[in-house]
């Protein structure tokens, strides 16, 4: 299946052979320490996988539950009328789907399934950077992508990449895809990330966005046995990173989705922004933003340390 597909998921492999996750993730480990395969993301992928990136038809596959819980929680979000960029990803594109319904809004993307996914959206307007196309995740890419994020300033930027981890933020496999996640960012007052649990831990060999840049991410529930996603989070949310997880079968284990129209907690400074005055008239002063950001941030390494414990 892996030598036909390029890579395939635990849960899938489990599916075919008719058994648990338990005993293909065991037999996955022997298949690597022969050299047959990589594990990578809950799943394999052909040996070398560090360096090559896998296409979309092979991603698809891949924790396609939590990419789904992942894409409704962060759909909330987002509120009618503003302007965002969408980066290129099998979790983006989910996003995406699901963006058609926000009337008044504006996504800038690279991606060529993000932008097919809000083709036929009345309401949506999608603007396309320029760029080469990469065939294997449908992305423009290069210096006309840059070039073409010159100038433009967005509310938010929602990313995926390859890998997470507390000490180096976002990364992916390639090159060119990491240079325009960049340029993106730097088009954004905030950025969020959208990554499952399977890439909390990883790292991959160019760096997108640092953890201090990462205003918020949002993931799905870690299974109890997976300590290192939950060691993950922890660390993510000591650096000040706020977690928003959606629990399992799309529900919700430790946060909301905003409705559409409706500021959510913006009378709480985000992790990594300092407020050095007041709101305006009426408005939090100065020291109640401190004492509620203190609250909230208490709030998340809670969630993160009852993620821990089960």
């Amino acid at each position: 299946m892996v030598r036909a597909n390029g890579a395939v998921s635990l849960r899938e492999l489990a599916r075919v052979v008719q058994t648990s996750e338990v005993t293909v993730r065991r037999d996955v480990r022997a298949l690597e320490a022969e050299g047959l395969l990589d594990r990578r993301h809950g799943g394999a992928v052909l040996p070398g996988g560090f360096t090559r990136d896998s296409g979309i038809p092979q991603k698809s596959h891949l924790a396609t539950a939590e990419k789904t819980a992942i894409a409704d929680l962060a759909a909330g979000l987002v509120e009618e009328g503003e302007a965002i960029v969408v980066g290129a990803g099998t979790t983006t594109q989910e996003l995406a789907r699901r963006l058609a319904r926000v009337p008044g809004l504006t996504v800038v993307t690279n991606s060529l399934l993000v932008a097919q996914a809000l083709a036929h959206a009345n309401r949506v307007e999608v603007v396309m950077t320029g760029g080469t196309l990469r065939g294997s995740n449908y992305a423009l890419v290069g210096s006309g992508a840059e070039q073409s994020l010159q100038g433009l300033r967005v509310s938010r930027a929602f990313l995926s990449g390859s890998g997470l981890t507390a000490e180096r933020g976002l990364s992916t496999s390639n090159m060119l895809s990491a240079s325009v996640d960049r340029a993106l960012v730097q088009a954004a007052a905030e950025v969020v990330v959208l990554a499952d649990h399977t890439k909390l831990g990883s790292d991959t060999m160019f760096q997108t966005v640092p953890t201090d840049i990462i205003t918020r991410l949002v993931t799905d529930e870690p299974p109890g046995h997976d300590d290192r996603a939950a060691t993950e989070l922890q660390a993510l949310a000591d650096q000040g990173v706020h977690i928003a997880v959606a629990g399992s079968g799309g529900g919700l284990a430790s946060a909301e989705p905003l409705p559409h129209g409706r500021q959510g907690r913006r009378d709480m400074p985000l992790p990594g922004q300092r407020r050095t005055h007041g709101s305006g008239p009426g408005g939090p002063g100065p020291q109640q933003l401190r004492s509620a950001a203190a609250m909230a941030e208490q709030g998340d390494r809670a969630r993160v340390a009852d993620l821990r414990r089960r």
